[in-house]
C-alpha cells in the first residue's frame, strides 16, 4: 500500500484546509486510515481515524469539533477536514494505514505518507 498526502499550505489562523490522502493498493476491510501530525521539535501524535469500513471515528481531544475525518471508497481517499485552525495546528500532516488495533498508536500502522505541511499564521 501507497499513500500519497496533499493539501496543506499556508492558512490564516479561523481558517481552514482540507487534506486527502489517496490510498494505492489493496486496502483491506480490517484496516484503519489514520492522520498523525509532528510540529517542530515535537513527537509525532495522533489526530483523527477511522476504519476503512464501518462509521466509527476517533479525535484528539483538542480537535474534536473542528476536524473532521471521512473516507471515499471509491477513490480510495481518506480526508481530513480542518476548521477553526490556531497556530498549534502547525504541524505536518501524515496519514496512515494498516490493520491496527488501537487507532490512536501510531506503531500499530504499517503504511505511512509522505507529509503534507499545515502552517497556521495568528
Amino acid at each position: 500500500v501507497q499513500l500519497q498526502a496533499f493539501g496543506g499550505g499556508l492558512v490564516q489562523a479561523g481558517g481552514s484546509l482540507r487534506l486527502s490522502c489517496i490510498a494505492s493498493g489493496r486496502i483491506f476491510s480490517d484496516y484503519a486510515m489514520g492522520w498523525f501530525r509532528q510540529a517542530p521539535g515535537k513527537e509525532r501524535e495522533f489526530v483523527a481515524a477511522m476504519w476503512w469500513t464501518g462509521i466509527t471515528t476517533y479525535y484528539k481531544d483538542s480537535v474534536k469539533g473542528r476536524f473532521t475525518i471521512s473516507r471515499d471508497n471509491a477513490k480510495n481517499t481518506v480526508y481530513l477536514q480542518m476548521n477553526s485552525l490556531n497556530a498549534e495546528d502547525t504541524a505536518v500532516y501524515y496519514c496512515a494505514a494498516g490493520p491496527v488495533v488501537v487507532p490512536s498508536n501510531a506503531r500499530s500502522y504499517d503504511y505511512w505518507g509522505q507529509g503534507t505541511l499545515v502552517t497556521v499564521s495568528s
